[in-house]
């Protein structure tokens, strides 16, 4: 075991830029995780780079650094990736200066319109599905038409519901599931677990895939994900995943810690 752990603390020596999730990692009902507002002190002070990724694309990176801001963990604007982000720099590259008609909140559409893209509800080159808590029958009934047309359909994440005080609400992944059984068409998804937003989070803060770890607390989200992308993968149990839950998959992390508390320096 004393062979095994020091070959995973190895692993982790090399581990120069840091990818973390939110929820679950750094935060649990708007309340911080013990360690994490200290680990992110620690990256800064030691001059390592970083980035906060979320699926969460109802909210703009500056929302959500308030958000974080009043649960008392200090993350500045430019150090969030958001699955909105991720899907407006894949949609820049594929079609520059392009149309879109977007179920979604502030998150997504202002992502959308900072990478140059018009939104309209006239022979849309994309349908876009994000986050929201507002789906309406129209606009889920134009979007299904718009992609009968030939638009595009594209979503940021593929989560099916989502937490709330009250218990599990729809998400995205339901609004796509919908819209797929009344168009015959699949999503191309962007957010987690596609590889694709890890590499473009890589890319935001210049890291490199063989020096870069990832800190998150869902296996079917953030390790596979990682897995994929080829980082060193850290499953915390603050969130979802439990010991039961990881022996449900074929793949392991390459470390399970109980909270990021075990990633400050002793």
């Amino acid at each position: 075991m004393a062979e095994k752990n020091n070959s995973k603390n190895s692993a982790r020596d090399r581990v120069k830029c840091w990818l973390t999730d939110m929820d679950g990692v750094l935060v649990h009902e708007q309340k911080p995780i013990p360690g994490a507002a200290e680990l992110l002190d620690h990256w800064r002070k030691n001059g390592q780079e970083y980035l906060v990724l979320t699926n969460n694309s109802i909210f703009t990176a500056r929302d959500l650094s308030a958000r974080l801001a009043a649960s008392g963990i200090d993350v500045p604007e430019d150090r969030i990736w958001t699955s909105a982000l991720a899907t407006a720099t894949f949609l820049k590259a594929q079609a520059p200066g392009g149309t879109a008609f977007v179920l979604g909140e502030a998150g997504l559409l202002t992502a959308l319109h900072e990478a140059g893209f018009v939104m309209t509800e006239s022979n849309p080159d994309f349908v876009v599905v994000g986050e929201t808590r507002n789906y309406s029958f129209d606009a889920m009934t134009k979007a299904i038409r718009f992609i009968n047309a030939g638009a595009r359909f594209i979503s940021t994440n593929p989560d099916a519901t989502g937490p709330s005080a009250d218990g599990p609400l729809p998400a995205t992944g339901a609004i796509n599931a919908l819209i797929t059984k009344a168009s015959g068409r699949v999503p191309y998804i962007v957010g987690k677990p596609n590889p694709m937003m890890f590499r473009s989070a890589l890319n935001k803060i210049g890291a490199h895939s063989e020096n870069t770890a990832m800190i998150g607390d869902r296996m079917d989200t953030d390790i596979v994900a990682g897995m994929e992308a080829g980082l060193h993968t850290i499953l915390v149990k603050t969130g979802i995943a439990d010991e039961r839950e990881i022996l449900k998959y074929p793949f392991r992390p390459n470390e399970v810690l109980g909270s990021v508390a075990d990633l400050l320096p002793r």
